[in-house]
This record gives C-alpha cells, sequence and structure tokens, in this order.
C-alpha cells in the first residue's frame, strides 16, 4: 500500500496533519489514517468559537468499521468547520489533504508547533506501525 505524504505540512503521532497559514491551523487526518478507517460515514463537529487545550478531543470521525477521535495536536479555538464533510464525509478518504480538511484552528501558543513531526519522522512513524 502506498500512502501519500506532503513535506508542507506538520503530523502527529495520532496520524493528524497541521497546515499553518499565520496564525491559523488547517488540520484532518492523514493519508495512512483514513486507510486505517475505511470509509468514512460521518463526523461530528465541536462548536465554532470552542476553545480546546493540546491533546483535546476536538470531534469525532466515523467510518464504516471504527470511530475515531481527531486529537489537537496545539492548543486552539475553532474558528471553522469543514461544511462540505456534512453531505460528503468520504471527502476525508478521497482527498485528506485538500478538500477532506476537518477544522480550522486560531493558535494560541505557537511554540507548541515545535512539537510535531516533520514528513521523515512521521514516515518512519508510519513504518514501525505497518512492522507490527
Amino acid at each position: 500500500m502506498e500512502y501519500k505524504f506532503l513535506d508542507n505540512v506538520k503530523y502527529t503521532s495520532t496520524h493528524e496533519w497541521i497546515r499553518v497559514d499565520g496564525d491559523v491551523a488547517t488540520l484532518g487526518i492523514t493519508d495512512y489514517a483514513q486507510h486505517q478507517l475505511s470509509d468514512v460515514v460521518y463526523v461530528e463537529f465541536p462548536e465554532i468559537a470552542t476553545a480546546f487545550d493540546k491533546g483535546a478531543d476536538a470531534c469525532v470521525i466515523e467510518s464504516a468499521k471504527a470511530a475515531a477521535d481527531l486529537i489537537l495536536p496545539i492548543s486552539g479555538e475553532i474558528i471553522e468547520i469543514n461544511e462540505t464533510l456534512a453531505d460528503q464525509p468520504e471527502l476525508i478518504n478521497s482527498s485528506p489533504f485538500d478538500d477532506g480538511w476537518i477544522l480550522k484552528v486560531k493558535i494560541l501558543d505557537p511554540s507548541e508547533l515545535d512539537e510535531l513531526l516533520n514528513i521523515e519522522e512521521y514516515k518512519d512513524l508510519v513504518i514501525k506501525e505497518l512492522e507490527k
């Protein structure tokens, strides 16, 4: 199985990606994560303007075989949700880094970004998981 990785995003050990633009971060789940979940059927979003601490469960992604939490890799306030996913949750499967983004948050502590994984670190993590 070939997985897609991007070098213009940061990654987490729990398989989220984060793309930073100024003080706004766009988040979603990685290509590897969407393959593990299989067919995404529903996303339970948080309320706009809700603030979360780093490590909090921000929303639930339900698939045909499991439910998974989107864990916020940084502290932030939800400023936008991808409303298209309400009618087309399968975009998380077909386009996890683009049309399938899940949340946008206002970054509250930019120093937390330094703790995220780069593409090579994340690839190594996926390889180790696949070897289990």
